[in-house]
C-alpha cells in the first residue's frame, strides 16, 4: 500500500504531471521506494478515481499538454492517517546473504567476484548519496554570537536554518548513507573472510 502514499507525498511537495512524477521518482523517492513508470501511471488513475487527487485545469488549453495532478483534502487525510499508523519491519530477504550461507557448505569458489561487484555498486551509491547531501544539505555556520539553544531551534527556523521538512528529508538521506556504509563495511569484511575460506567443497 506504500506506492500510493509515495505518490501522494510527491504531489503534496509539488503538483506534477505523470511524466514529471516518474522523473522525480527516478531522482529522489525511487532511491528507497522504486516503481516503474507503468505502475506510477496506473496508480495515478486509481488515486483520481478514489477522490484523493485531481487533474489541474490548464490556464490555457494546449493540445498535447500533459495533465498535472494535485492532492485533494481526502488525499492529505489518507496520507496523514498512514503516517500515524503502525507497520512492522519487513524481514530481510537478500539473495547475497543466502549465497554466503550456501558458501559455508559448498565453498566460496566464484563468490569473491560477485562480492567485489556488489562492493563497487554500494560504493558508487554511497558516493552519489554523499554528493546529494553536500549539494542539498550543506550546513551553514551561524554568525558568531547568534547560536541558538536546542529548544529555540524547534520553533520556526530563521533565515539560513533548515526547515522541519528539510530536516526530515535529510534524515531519510542519512538512512540511505548509513545503509550503504554498512554494506561497504560488511562486504569488505566478507571479502577478507572469503579469501581465507576454502574455494570448494573438496579444498583442504
Amino acid at each position: 500500500m506504500s506506492l500510493p502514499h509515495a505518490i501522494l507525498t510527491a504531489l503534496l511537495e509539488r503538483p506534477s504531471s505523470g511524466l514529471e512524477l516518474t522523473r522525480r521518482f527516478d531522482r529522489s523517492i525511487g532511491y528507497f521506494w522504486s516503481a516503474t513508470h507503468q505502475q506510477i501511471y496506473r496508480e495515478l488513475g486509481r488515486l483520481e478515481e478514489a477522490g484523493y487527487i485531481r487533474a489541474l485545469a490548464p490556464e490555457q488549453p494546449v493540445r498535447g499538454r500533459r495533465k498535472e495532478y494535485e492532492v485533494l483534502e481526502a488525499g492529505r487525510e489518507e496520507l496523514t492517517g498512514w503516517v500515524a499508523g503502525r507497520e512492522d519491519p519487513k524481514p530481510v530477504r537478500d539473495p547475497l546473504l543466502l549465497r554466503m550461507r550456501a558458501a559455508a557448505v559448498v565453498g566460496t569458489d566464484g563468490l569473491p567476484v560477485e562480492l567485489r561487484r556488489h562492493l563497487a555498486l554500494h560504493e558508487r551509491q554511497l558516493a552519489e548519496y554523499r554528493d546529494i547531501e553536500a549539494r542539498d544539505f550543506s550546513p551553514q555556520e551561524p554568525e558568531r554570537g547568534t547560536e541558538r539553544r536546542p529548544e529555540q531551534r524547534l520553533r520556526e527556523p530563521r533565515a539560513g536554518e533548515p526547515s522541519e521538512a528539510d530536516r526530515l528529508r535529510h534524515l531519510v538521506l542519512r538512512a540511505g548513507i548509513d545503509l550503504e556504509r554498512m554494506w561497504v563495511d560488511w562486504l569488505t569484511e566478507a571479502l577478507r573472510e572469503s579469501d581465507t575460506a576454502p574455494a570448494g567443497p573438496d579444498a583442504a
